[in-house]
């Protein structure tokens, strides 16, 4: 069995791997039965030989490929635009389509999935391997489909949410899921007789803890990995999903390199400002501080690891904290 999931919604991307998981045994997996690979590294004999191994002591085999058919997007990632420039490129894609004969011939209990970011509908890989595939995209929640996500959610914790609340929720976080996710687990744990209203929202919401994550980071940036260490498990103890904080760190870091090749090209501090779209004064100065303490190489080293752990936590193959535990130590102790 083949599935592509692929899209900006990376929140979704993730319950729908866990459902998927679980279909093929869950925890009875194991590490032989549940094996990740890079897309972009993974060759198509190496990942071939893996499904057509069959499972061991378990019913299923999962195997997942995260950023394999981003390899084969078009150039510019426009729909329109033509597939692939290069001979290199085009000579991959000439091998890597025999994966579609593949597919076919894979042993039942294999099941592959195919784990991408936003595809434009003119990536030839993609196109080849749609008829195999059972094939979901996930957009952003807007809207309607916002709204109604987050009453099924709250709904599933038990609890109802108010129009006005459900209004303030969506104008406080807008609609990163993560965050979402965590806030309403938090609300409805609070809230009153089973009813989340505005209230609730306004004392317990804590999306935008930036003052905490700029304290990490600048931990992070001063190699302080106790003080570090402390502060992320001060924000889990205070009900931050390992997720959420991710999110905010990487987010930070994407901050920090942006800025800190501004800095190289000479900008001025409110030109910096106004290009990586934080304006506000005493936020800017934090972010140009925590740059000057990094190199743009080690930036770019720490921000490669910040995704490699993401992606660790959202496919399952460690536990949220001690994946924080150990980023935390990689990034300090150099």
């Amino acid at each position: 069995m083949l599935y592509i999931l692929y899209g900006e919604d990376n929140f979704s991307i993730k319950e729908s791997l866990t459902k998927i998981k679980a279909d093929c045994g869950g925890a009875e997996l194991g590490e032989s039965n549940a094996i990740l690979f890079d897309g972009g590294k993974v060759s198509l004999n190496e990942l071939v030989s893996i499904c057509n191994t069959m499972s061991f002591l378990a019913p299923k085999r999962l195997v997942m490929v995260e950023g394999l058919l981003t390899r084969f997007e078009p150039k510019g990632g426009t729909r329109d635009q033509s597939p692939l420039e290069g001979s290199g490129v085009r000579g991959q894609l000439k091998d890597w389509s025999a994966l579609a004969e593949h597919v076919v011939n894979m042993p039942e209990s294999t099941v592959l999935v195919l784990l991408d970011g936003k595809l434009t509908r003119a990536n030839p890989l993609l196109k080849k391997l749609s008829p195999l595939a059972n094939v979901r995209e996930y957009v952003p929640l807007k809207g309607p489909k916002l709204q109604n996500w987050i009453r099924a959610r709250v709904a599933g914790n038990g609890c109802e949410i108010s129009p006005s609340a459900l209004r303030l929720l969506t104008n406080l976080i807008g609609n990163n899921l993560w965050i979402l996710s965590n806030e309403i687990d938090k609300l409805s744990l609070h809230a009153r007789e089973g009813h989340i209203e505005e209230d609730n929202i306004n004392s317990l919401v804590s999306y935008a803890r930036e003052s905490d994550i700029f304290a990490t980071v600048d931990a992070i940036v001063r190699r302080q990995m106790g003080r570090a260490s402390l502060l992320i498990h001060q924000l889990l103890d205070e009900g931050s999903a390992p997720p959420y904080l991710l999110y905010m760190m990487t987010r930070q870091f994407r901050l920090l390199i942006q800025a800190r090749r501004l800095m190289a090209d000479g900008l001025p501090a409110s030109a910096i400002g106004s290009k990586i779209g934080e304006t506000t004064d005493w936020k800017l100065e934090k972010v140009l501080s925590q740059a000057r303490g990094y190199s743009l190489e080690r930036l770019e080293e720490s921000y490669r690891r910040l995704l490699h752990t993401d992606l660790s936590i959202k496919t399952g193959t460690i536990d949220g904290a001690l994946a924080l535990d150990l980023l935390i130590t990689d990034l300090c102790a150099e």
